[in-house]
């Protein structure tokens, strides 16, 4: 059995329309999900899934939809690479004033660094609540993770979207298997 708490206002998400997204959930896992939508806790029965995998995959999801992605980013978790990673900017605050300060640099005005960090790395990246959350593959992810940390540790705008342009090329190579 895994275990997950999930805020009451996105519960709706990983129900989905009359219950289609658990269902799905369910299904591509071969869990089984319940979800109390009192208290946002959600319990993933993993006896009947034919890969023990697949039920940490279906955590990975729960967790994704927790903290803010759509449904179909937090599917792309069942892929084959794709991976999650969830910082929590406490970590990098001394005080509430701070978190959301620092929230409000890695959104950017109008969304533009998380928008140039998903743009440039390929990774889905989530800003919720108290913490930053990325979803995807191994290598664009070590990328993506760098940039969030620099800007968690106060780095100038500036200096990590330069990181970013020079990693492009590098993605770019391991993308077409170079």
């Amino acid at each position: 059995m895994f275990y997950a708490r999930m805020s009451t206002e996105r519960v709706g998400v990983l129900i989905g329309p009359e219950g289609a997204t658990k269902r799905r959930l369910e299904g591509v896992t071969g869990t089984r999900i319940d979800i109390d939508s009192g208290t946002g806790e959600v319990t993933i029965d993993e006896t009947r899934a034919a890969d023990p995998v697949m039920a940490l995959k279906a955590r990975d999801v729960v967790t994704a939809v927790a903290r803010g992605f759509s449904e179909e980013r937090a599917f792309r978790l069942l892929g084959e690479d794709a991976y999650l990673e969830v910082f929590d900017v406490k970590d990098f605050a001394h005080s509430r004033n701070r978190v959301e300060q620092i929230k409000a640099r890695l959104i950017g005005s109008r969304g533009k660094t998380r928008r140039i960090i998903e743009e440039l790395t390929g990774v889905d990246v989530s800003v919720w609540g108290h913490t930053v959350t990325l979803i995807g593959e191994s290598f664009e992810m070590g990328i993506a993770r760098e940039a969030v940390l620099m800007i968690l540790r106060g780095s100038e705008h500036k200096t990590v979207y330069r990181f970013l342009e020079r990693k492009r090329a590098d993605i770019k190579a391991w993308r077409m298997g170079f």
